[in-house]
């Protein structure tokens, strides 16, 4: 079977239900419930493949803090000076007087990601933090 070959399948689905499904398909615009529903699909899978912590991943970091706190952006720095091998881009913005945002984008196993973004986030003065991570590898 081709990689591109499509099967049919039929589901049940209760009525209401699948009227929420409708709606939600038309707000975010899918022609169609397939396109939705594999959607979803990949979805759920990428979800999955990440719960190993040895799984190939890419994720985005977004940090925001007070850029007024003592050391921060040096601790900051620091630790990603530490993990370069991981993270690919930095991009830091001015909100405000007082705000930064940071969006780090990172390569390398899950595992890794997600401590580095614990990591990030655990400096005093960093009031959000938001680690979304995918996989590399084929669905």
């Amino acid at each position: 079977m081709s990689r591109h070959s499509l099967v049919r399948f039929g589901v049940s689905i209760e009525h209401d239900l699948i009227n929420k499904f409708d709606r939600y398909i038309g707000r975010a615009g899918y022609g169609t419930r397939s396109e939705a529903l594999r959607d979803l699909i990949r979805a759920k899978l990428v979800e999955e493949g990440i719960q190993d912590p040895k799984a190939a991943a890419t994720g985005v970091l977004s940090l925001v803090y007070d850029h007024h706190q003592r050391e921060l952006e040096d601790h900051l720095t620091g630790l990603q000076h530490d993990h370069h091998e991981q993270i690919i881009s930095t991009t830091h913005v001015h909100l405000d007087h007082h705000n930064c945002l940071e969006v780090i984008l990172l390569k390398g196993s899950a595992g890794e990601i997600r401590d580095i973004g614990a990591a990030l986030a655990s400096f005093k003065g960093v009031k959000h933090s938001s680690l979304n991570l995918t996989t590399t590898r084929e669905l």
